[in-house]
């Protein structure tokens, strides 16, 4: 049975005014919609179906088959009871009413929620520029929603309670709320949940007046190296930091480095260097000391020689006084044989041989001699 088109539009209104949620996209854009179920439904078929009501609800994606349709894939956590629906490249044509379905074998199927999916050639009214955002435990995390629109600004958490105002809780975790605008004149919402838990992982809005958008957060465990760093940065710098108010923020955790195996890899990597470095130290100074101790060496060697040749010279006399045995030069001879004929007559042994001119002298003055004593 057809319906009147008056009716039709009747339903059209209704239907945006009540609980669907209104997300707005830019040409050529995509979006993940998360849609949450019970735990009585977890082997249920979910699906993905476009349509105003559920007599025109057309299937587009399903759980079981087909799972990727086109430019639209479904996908099923059954451990955090949440299964996805991400559509790529949208055009003009892809607006309209989706629904978020669990089947019911012999029965009606339930709904779970509604969205009303607009596409514009233009900025969109409300829009993030991350629909995944990743944070560690203890950390913070920064959310940059831009809007257009005006109404009332909030960040719920998908199935549970909502942050206005500027500051509120969820979950035990802080949340602040921050208006400004940036260099492009843009409205922004910044968003900073500080002090992340494990069990903060989940699905959130950012939601101004009637427009949503579905952000998921993610909170991991600290490695070693992030821990020591963290601690390293409280030692050195005690005042504690504030969640950054900068418009232009990108909505990514600032503290967040890499996990897991990549962590255990850069500090592995950091201590084969640190070792390096104490060897190449090490072995520097060995360089260094041995060679203080062979210059040192090879100038004590020095100065003792030196010391010794000193000593040597001193020692040594210049005259030493001839034997009679001995064989001089004549120059020598002569000037000692004068000496010895002034305190005794020096007649020449026959056994020793001297040079003539030492013999004449020596006879001349034993004549000379003599003839002295004859006189007297």
């Amino acid at each position: 049975m057809a319906l009147h088109p008056s009716l039709l539009l009747l339903l059209l209104i209704f239907d945006r005014l009540s609980a669907a949620r209104h997300v707005s996209v830019q040409t050529g854009g995509s979006i993940t919609f998360p849609c949450s179920y019970d735990l009585n439904h977890i082997n249920h078929v979910k699906y993905w179906c476009q349509g105003l009501g559920w007599d025109v609800c057309s299937y587009v994606v399903r759980t079981d088959h087909p799972k990727s349709s086109g430019k639209t894939s479904i996908s099923d956590d059954i451990n955090k009871r949440i299964f996805t629906v991400t559509m790529t490249d949208l055009v003009s044509r892809d607006y309209g009413n989706y629904r978020c379905v669990v089947e019911i074998n012999g029965g009606t199927d339930f709904m779970i929620q509604r969205f009303y999916l607009s596409v514009t050639p233009g900025t969109p009214e409300l829009y993030v520029e991350q629909q995944e955002v990743t944070g560690v435990e203890g950390g913070s995390i920064t959310v940059c929603c831009y809007y257009s629109n005006s109404g009332d600004m909030k960040w719920c958490r998908m199935g549970g309670d909502c942050v206005s105002g500027n500051s509120g809780t969820l979950n035990g975790t802080s949340v602040t709320l921050m208006r400004t605008s940036d260099a492009n004149n843009r409205k922004v919402l910044t968003v900073t949940m500080s002090g992340l838990k494990m069990e903060n992982t989940d699905w959130y809005w950012c939601r101004v007046g009637e427009l949503e958008m579905p952000v998921h957060i993610t909170v991991s465990q600290q490695t070693a190296t992030q821990r020591t760093s963290k601690i390293t940065s409280t030692t050195q710098d005690p005042t504690p930091q504030q969640p950054s108010a900068s418009p232009t923020a990108e909505p990514v955790q600032t503290d967040n480095t890499s996990q897991g195996a990549e962590g255990n890899m850069e500090e592995v990597h950091q201590r084969s260097i640190d070792v390096k470095v104490l060897l190449i130290s090490l072995g520097m100074l060995v360089v260094v000391t041995a060679g203080i101790l062979v210059t040192w060496n090879m100038w004590r060697r020095h100065k003792d020689n030196k010391a010794k040749d000193q000593t040597t010279n001193n020692s040594v006399d210049p005259f030493p006084e001839a034997e009679d045995d001995v064989t001089y030069s004549t120059v020598i001879l002569q000037h000692k044989t004068q000496l010895k004929g002034q305190t005794k007559s020096a007649e020449p042994d026959d056994n020793v041989v001297y040079s003539s001119l030492a013999l004449q002298v020596t006879t001349q003055v034993s004549v000379g001699l003599s003839s002295v004593c004859c006189t007297r």
